[in-house]
């Protein structure tokens, strides 16, 4: 089945929360997705086969020229196969649309070959406080 990538698409809070507890390996809880995504995001996207989420990145940003990646999340039964790229690729264009230059990941080590090779992302040099 082919899978669409949408700019700010619907998705169910459940759903959601669901994709990024299988994702993520930690157990559902009941966050407020929509009410967070739009008081923080410039935006999101959603990847769908048929009507099923299956993939999800989130887009923040400072409100000018810089946006950053959070949350990308494919369901272990739909990853290989380009749905990752294509989310973070449709987080690109939607970030350029609203005017934005530059667009940044933080990610764990074992996540470079996907941001740097299948995503196009380069290296930079970046700084972390742990809170």
């Amino acid at each position: 089945m082919t899978i669409s990538h949408v700019w700010r698409g619907d998705f169910d809070d459940a759903a959601l929360d669901e994709l990024h507890a299988e994702g993520f390996g930690h157990p559902p809880g009941r966050t407020a997705w929509r009410a967070r995504l739009e008081r923080h995001s410039l935006g999101w996207v959603c990847a769908y086969e048929g009507d099923r989420l299956v993939g999800f990145v989130n887009v923040i940003w400072d409100g000018g020229a810089h946006a950053f990646v959070l949350d990308t999340v494919v369901a272990p039964g739909s990853r290989s196969r380009g749905v990752g790229a294509a989310l973070v690729e449709a987080a690109a264009e939607g970030s350029r649309a609203a005017g934005c230059e530059w667009l940044h990941v933080d990610f764990e080590e074992h996540l470079r070959p996907f941001y740097f090779d299948a995503c196009g992302f380069r290296e930079t040099a970046a700084g972390l406080i742990a809170l």
